[in-house]
């Protein structure tokens, strides 16, 4: 995960001489590759275990383990100069994620990673990255993220009317609770440690303050993540049923939490939240047949 880290410092340098929001701004047209591989058994054990997945001997990759695999191209992409976002501040708002297959451990699986377009939003400009997979050719798996930048746009950079924090909550599905977690606070350390993902706001209270946080943030893949694991149901039930999952990001959870895992009855639809009714996650799942 060397080369993560390495992106992270990258943009961090490059970030301050970038200004979003310019109506010339292009996306880099480079796809970046990395070489076909099986999943690394240590990592993957790792993984499935602090995202509550169930670790059998065999079994599919956890959907959404592939986005783990390929995040440092997609890193080294956004923290390059001819990126027009700067890294530091992106926001990741939402993830949509299509295993067309259940991809096995032993596989090599080959990620694509590039940025397909940006977009005005309300609150600034949102690049889409897109992720996808392969094994020997086919197209196994693939994701469309969005990330946004946050900076003054015509007309307002605030919200609109009736979409603040209360609004979006009561928008949010009120689905029965199923489970409740206590996460602690070096949950972002760990987890950091699983996917190398150390961006500082995941570390330690006084590495997310740099960035207006006033406690490290659980990274949003891992919310995801254990929500899938929470609605694959364990290899006795409809374990590596999950072929698709749309998800929202609401709220950041400050650690250490403790937030409620909601879902319908038929585990279609799901959502995290914590005391007072504060919305952190939605999302929805589609099943194989």
């Amino acid at each position: 995960m060397t080369s993560l880290s390495a992106s992270l410092v990258r943009g961090a340098v490059t970030s301050p001489f970038k200004h979003p929001g310019r109506a010339d701004a292009t996306l880099p047209t480079d796809r970046l590759t990395l070489p076909a591989a099986p999943a690394a058994p240590g990592p993957l054990a790792a993984y499935r275990r602090i995202c509550g997945f169930p670790a059998p001997e065999s079994g599919p990759l956890p959907l959404p383990y592939p986005h783990v695999l390929a995040f440092p191209l997609a890193m080294r992409l956004m923290a390059g100069r001819d990126f027009p976002l700067p890294v530091v501040g992106l926001v990741h708002t939402w993830i949509e994620i299509t295993g067309h297959r259940p991809v096995q451990p032993g596989e090599a699986l080959e990620p694509t990673v590039y940025a397909a377009e940006l977009t005005a939003h309300r609150r600034g400009t949102e690049v889409t990255m897109v992720t996808e997979a392969r094994v020997g050719g086919e197209l196994v798996w693939e994701s469309r993220s969005g990330y946004l930048s946050r900076h003054a746009t015509k007309g307002g950079a605030g919200p609109k009317a009736g979409a603040g924090p209360k609004a979006e909550e009561a928008q949010a599905p009120a689905l029965p609770a199923v489970a409740e977690w206590r996460l602690p606070g070096d949950l972002g350390r760990r987890y950091g440690a699983v996917s190398g993902d150390r961006n500082p706001i995941h570390l330690h209270p006084l590495t997310a303050r740099l960035f207006g946080f006033p406690r490290a943030i659980a990274h949003g893949m891992w919310t995801v993540a254990r929500c899938l694991a929470e609605a694959d149901g364990g290899p006795d039930e409809r374990a590596g049923e999950l072929r698709t999952v749309r998800a929202e990001f609401r709220a950041p959870v400050l650690l250490p939490a403790t937030v409620t895992y909601a879902a319908d009855p038929a585990g279609n639809a799901f959502a995290l939240r914590s005391g007072r009714g504060r919305v952190h996650l939605t999302g929805t799942v589609t099943r194989a047949l």
